[in-house]
C-alpha cells in the first residue's frame, strides 16, 4: 500500500518525490515511540560492546532531554543544509539527511508556510521541487546554531572540551559521505547515525520478520531461561510498554512462548521456542555483520575510542557505563 501526497487543485506530486509506503511512514513513528521508552539502568553486558547499541542509548538520552518535539529538529536541519545553496531535489536532500519521505514532505510544508523556505518545481525534471532558503530562513538558521550549540554543550558535559570534535568526527564517519559536511552538532550527528545504523541492519533482515531491536530480548531470554517480563525490562532497561511491544511482536510471531514461572506459579514467564532459537541465530548474524561494517566504517581505533566516548555519555544514567564500554569486547 502507499500513500501519495495530493497537491491543492487535485493534482499529485511524483512517485520519484513523494510516494511512501504504509509500513515506513508507520514504522518510524513506533520505533521512535520505543527509543523514548527507554529508562536508566544497567546496561546489559551482551550489548555493551556494540557501538549500534550504545549510540541508540546515547540517541534515547539525548531525545529524552530535548528542549522540543523532533520535528523541530529536522527543520533545522534541512535549513541548515540549505545555507550552502538552492537544493534541486527534495528527495534527494531527504535521503542525505536521512529524514523519511513523508515526513519530509510535513517538513518543508511547515519551512514553506513559515516564508523559511521556496518550493518551485525543477524545470529540467517537472516532478521533483528546488528547495531555496529565504531571508526569514537565514535568521532561522543563525537562532537555531545558536541553540544547537547550547544544547549540545549541556549533552556532552561529561567529556572533556578535546573530546567533543573526536566524537563528532567519529559520528560523521557513520554517515553516508554525501551527508557527512551536511550534518552539525553533536544531538544531530548521533540521530543521523543511529538512524542509518539501525536501518543498515534493518535492511540486513529484510523478509525474515525480524528487527535488530529484536536481538536484545530474544539473546537475554536465550541466556537467562524462562524469564518474566519484569524482569526483562530491567535487564533491557526499558519500560514496561515498550517491552510488552516487543514481546508482543515475538510471541505473534512464534519466537517467544509466555508460560508460567518455574519459580512462582502465579505468574507468566517468557521462554524461547525452538523457532526462537533458529531466528536469534538469523539476527546474530545480522547484527554480527553490521558491527563489522561499522567498525570498518570508524576505521582502525575508531571503535573502541567511540564506545569509550558513548560510555562516558551514558554514564549519568546507566550506572558503570563507561566502564562497560571500554572494557567490553564483541565476541
Amino acid at each position: 500500500m502507499t500513500i501519495v501526497r495530493v497537491e491543492p487543485g487535485g493534482g499529485t506530486r511524483g512517485p520519484d518525490t513523494e510516494t511512501v509506503t504504509l509500513t515506513e511512514a508507520v514504522g518510524e513513528a513506533v520505533t521512535e515511540a520505543e527509543e523514548r521508552a527507554e529508562v536508566p539502568g544497567a546496561l546489559p553486558e551482551a550489548l555493551a560492546g556494540f557501538v549500534g547499541y550504545l549510540l541508540r542509548r546515547v540517541f534515547a538520552r539525548f531525545a529524552a532531554s530535548s528542549d522540543g518535539p523532533e520535528d523541530d529538529s529536522r527543520e533545522f536541519l534541512v535549513l541548515d543544509a540549505l545555507t550552502g545553496g538552492d537544493w534541486a531535489s527534495q528527495l534527494d536532500l531527504a535521503e542525505r539527511l536521512g529524514i523519511n519521505r513523508t515526513l519530509m514532505v510535513g517538513v518543508v510544508d511547515r519551512l514553506e508556510g513559515r516564508g523559511q523556505v521556496r518550493r518551485t518545481r525543477n524545470p529540467d525534471n517537472r516532478r521533483q521541487y528546488i528547495l531555496s532558503l529565504t531571508d526569514e530562513g537565514r535568521s532561522a538558521v543563525e537562532a537555531g546554531r545558536r541553540a544547537v550549540a547550547e544544547r549540545d554543550a549541556r549533552l556532552t558535559a561529561a567529556l572533556a572540551p578535546e573530546q567533543v570534535p573526536r566524537l563528532n568526527t567519529l559520528l560523521a564517519r557513520l554517515l553516508p559521505p554525501g551527508a557527512q559536511d551536511l550534518v552539525r552538532g553533536t544531538g544531530h550527528l548521533v540521530a543521523q547515525a543511529h538512524h542509518r545504523l539501525r536501518r543498515l541492519g534493518d535492511e540486513k533482515l529484510a523478509g525474515t520478520g525480524l528487527r535488530v531491536r529484536h536481538y536484545g530480548p530474544l539473546s537475554l531470554l536465550a541466556t537467562s531461561g524462562p524469564c518474566p517480563q519484569q524482569r526483562l525490562a530491567q535487564e533491557l532497561a526499558i519500560s514496561g510498554p515498550a517491552t510488552s511491544q516487543l514481546v508482543d511482536e515475538l510471541v505473534a510471531g512464534g519466537m517467544v512462548h509466555r508460560g508460567r514461572d518455574p519459580h512462582d506459579r502465579r505468574r507468566h514467564a517468557l521462554e524461547l521456542t525452538e523457532l526462537g532459537h533458529t531466528q536469534l541465530k538469523r539476527v546474530e548474524e545480522a547484527v554480527g555483520v553490521l558491527a563489522a561494517e561499522t567498525a570498518e566504517l570508524l576505521g582502525p581505533g575508531g571503535e573502541d575510542e567511540l564506545r569509550a566516548l558513548l560510555g562516558r555519555l551514558l554514564g549519568p544514567a546507566h550506572p558503570g557505563a563507561a566502564e562497560a564500554a571500554a572494557t567490553t569486547r564483541r565476541d
